[in-house]
């Protein structure tokens, strides 16, 4: 699903609010995500996951083409863990401890 299809399926669902509007609020819930993890916050949606920022060193790579060695910097990347309720719903009848 892509973002403007998202913000179709929810402004059909909810015909009390303008196409614009609903538009403006998914962006705005991506844009304030986007800025927590910016920050080097967590966010945390009960039920669905949380989205963080974990570390990645400094390593050596390869170029895939040439077999060569490659110095990748340090760098921050996102990472999201999903919910128990997420987990439920995508296998069903599969019990877990956690």
């Amino acid at each position: 699903m892509t973002k403007s299809e998202l913000v179709a399926r929810l402004a059909e669902r909810n015909p009390h609010l303008y196409h614009k509007d609903v538009e403006r609020i998914v962006s705005t819930i991506f844009e304030e995500i986007t800025a927590a993890l910016a920050e080097g916050g967590r966010v945390e949606l009960r039920g669905f996951g949380a989205f963080s920022v974990k570390e990645r060193d400094a390593r050596t790579g390869r170029n895939p083409r040439t077999g060569e060695p490659v110095h990748v910097e340090a760098k921050r990347v996102p990472f999201f863990k999903t919910g128990k309720q997420l987990r439920e719903r995508l296998n069903p009848g599969i019990a877990r401890d956690s």
